[in-house]
């Protein structure tokens, strides 16, 4: 299950230490942009120490490093011997730095990116040549400069806006990538964040970043299914298996109408991103 992502800055001990507690279902220690260039290796030696004392008991790991070519190498190397979920790539731009990382991260670990680029909002369907790339998460922010757009037009019904979350969450999902959407910086905007999470939900997103706590605790709430709605798919799936072994693929349900094939299928689509 993989709702709702929460960056944790390493340069913070008590952040790190609150990780097993954290209500996220992944954490993603940061190692990109948020570090100056001065502290990454002391940044990367706090991640190093946590994961080799971490009991993965909390929410799932994922560490986020710098490019390539600016130090993400050199930070999957020392990475790789420990156990996590994944290493995710910052500002990806071409399918060889997805080939190239798949290389370098050990075959234990998933490959994560940072869509951050006008290349790779382009490209990503040509570029899941491998299953162990699982995930693009949604730097909006970053993307828009990528664009030489202005952060200004980050609005809740924006056109533009929205083009960029339909493309991204399509594109992803018609290769088997899961889409994360962005993160919400204006941290105490807790309405504005809710309508975020309605809309990105009604869309179709699965996945959110959060910045904090106080998001995951909303985000959780937005994305996860009550538990009306996974009675409903439980009882929709038992009820068309039964039928189905009688030779009835379309019957009407005294509680919900019609079931058939299609309506069985969007039953188990709801539960798959609740495991």
């Amino acid at each position: 299950m993989h709702i709702t992502n929460m960056m944790v800055n390493p340069l913070k001990p008590k952040h790190l230490q609150k990780v097993p507690e954290v209500k996220a279902s992944v954490v993603t220690l940061n190692l990109e942009d948020a570090i100056a260039i001065s502290r990454k290796k002391e940044a990367l030696n706090n991640i190093i120490a946590f994961l080799k004392e971490y009991n993965n008991k909390g929410p799932k790991v994922v560490v986020r490093v710098n490019p390539l070519n600016e130090g993400g190498k050199e930070e999957i190397e020392a990475l790789n011997p420990y156990n996590f979920l994944a290493i995710r790539v910052a500002k990806v731009k071409s399918l060889d730095e997805i080939k190239e990382s798949l290389k370098l991260i050990n075959k234990d670990k998933e490959l994560h990116i940072s869509l951050e680029t006008k290349e790779a909002f382009y490209n990503i369907r040509e570029w899941r040549v491998d299953s162990r790339f699982t995930t693009a998460n949604l730097g909006i922010l970053d993307l828009l400069n990528s664009f030489e757009l202005p952060q200004s037009i980050l609005q809740l019904n924006n056109p533009t806006i929205d083009y960029i979350l339909s493309k991204f969450l399509l594109d992803c999902k018609s290769v088997g990538i899961l889409p994360v959407s962005f993160m919400y910086q204006d941290y105490n905007n807790i309405e504005e964040f809710k309508k975020w999470c309605i809309k990105e939900k009604l869309m179709g997103f699965t996945a959110k970043a959060c910045l904090g706590p106080k998001q995951v605790e909303i985000a959780n709430r937005i994305f996860m299914l009550n538990s009306r709605d996974i009675k409903k798919a439980e009882e929709i799936i038992q009820f068309f298996e039964k039928n189905s072994r009688n030779g009835e693929n379309g019957v009407m349900h005294p509680k919900y109408g019609f079931i058939d094939e299609p309506i069985y299928k969007d039953a188990l689509l709801m539960l798959k991103y609740q495991k």
